[in-house]
């Protein structure tokens, strides 16, 4: 996968210049394990107990967007304000999208723009971190949480996101040999390595990275596998990532510079990674109105999951990610990831609904609908 400045839209400052916007929000330049450059911004908790000497350290929420979004969008900025009522909200730009350099690998490499994320959070002194995910942004959050787990997070080198994957390998990641043009756009400005899994040589003195892993993870409208083609809005964005004219569109319509190589080998699939994630709290969110993906997504990455440690909640009404939430279920999903980020409380049966919604006709208390049949998965038409 070619990443790297050659791709920018625009122009942002070094790695390790930090602006703040207003008083309150910071802006910096992060950097991945492979080198790229990634636009984030940092909130600080904004409820009641602000200020108050007991109020302790609230944790952290990083918010990561659905595929064509970025931080700046209406529907992430709305998201974060609601978030930061919970705790410190940090939202970033994946590759490819916004003022974030690279290009979009639509859900492979993101991984590791996520796990810079977390790492800036913890790095402003937050003990706990929550990863709140839409859509493709969703698929990454549990690729993260399954493959950047929790005994990596000691304080010690080995926590580091990019020293994990390089472990992980065989879990499915793309993993293929950078080229010359790669290397050139990865060594922008830092000695980061171009091929994601180059180790990363430090100062012996330097202060140990933080860990990079998630306490609590929520994904909201995910996809369960890849390639799924059964809905017509699914079927426009392969022919957007997939077909040189598509791209273009992405590029210049949608903001979103999108990787011309298909993956190789295929990154593990959300199903997959959900088995991994246990012990940590997992919250699936879906809507049974979502033009994407029907409710078998959600009912299968539940069902694959401990359950003991997931909770899945499906939401009469609800459309699809960022731009569908509204107000009431973002700041039911901030409450969620407050309370395990703060005191975990005991984890519901996997069949759990959100209990302020209705049940819909033919379902029993507690249990979610069975899934319905696709017959057009995995096809063209």
């Amino acid at each position: 996968m070619r990443v790297g400045a050659a791709c920018d839209i625009a122009r942002a400052p070094r790695q390790g210049v930090t602006q703040r916007t207003d008083t309150t929000a910071v802006r910096k330049d992060l950097r991945t394990a492979d080198g790229v450059r990634i636009e984030a911004r940092y909130e600080p908790y904004a409820g009641p107990d602000t200020g108050s000497a007991t109020a302790g350290d609230p944790g952290a929420i990083v918010l990561a967007h659905g595929f064509t979004g970025s931080l700046d969008r209406p529907a992430v900025r709305r998201a974060a304000t609601a978030f930061t009522a919970h705790a410190a909200v940090v939202t970033f730009s994946f590759r490819g999208h916004g003022r974030s350099g690279g290009r979009s690998t639509v859900g492979d490499r993101e991984v590791l723009d996520l796990a810079a994320a977390v790492a800036w959070a913890r790095a402003q002194g937050h003990r706990t971190v929550a990863t709140v995910g839409f859509s493709m942004g969703g698929s990454v959050v549990l690729r993260h949480a399954a493959l950047c787990r929790a005994e990596y997070g000691r304080g010690h080198a080995g926590s580091t996101f990019d020293s994990v994957m390089h472990r992980g390998r065989t879990d499915g990641r793309t993993a293929a040999p950078a080229s010359p043009r790669d290397a050139a756009d990865a060594a922008a400005a830092t000695p980061a390595p171009a091929h994601a899994d180059a180790p990363v040589h430090t100062d012996a003195h330097a202060p140990a990275p933080a860990p990079a892993h998630a306490d609590a993870v929520v994904a909201v409208s995910a996809p369960a596998r890849w390639y799924y083609r059964g809905t017509a809005p699914m079927r426009r964005l392969h022919w957007a990532i997939q077909h040189p004219l598509g791209r273009l569109v992405s590029r210049y319509g949608l903001r979103t510079r999108v990787h011309h190589r298909d993956w190789d080998p295929v990154p593990l699939p959300p199903v997959a990674a959900v088995p991994r994630i246990a012990p940590v709290p997992l919250l699936v969110v879906h809507g049974d109105q979502d033009p994407y993906f029907p409710v078998d997504h959600p009912l299968s990455l539940a069902e694959a999951a401990d359950p003991e440690a997931c909770e899945l909640w499906l939401r009469p009404g609800f459309g699809h990610a960022e731009n569908a939430a509204d107000a009431a279920l973002l700041d039911r999903i901030g409450t969620w990831a407050a309370t395990r980020l703060r005191a975990p409380a005991a984890r519901p049966h996997h069949g759990t609904r959100d209990p302020h919604a209705p049940r819909a006709a033919g379902s029993t208390p507690g249990h979610a609908p069975g899934p319905a049949p696709d017959a057009t998965e995995g096809t063209d038409g």
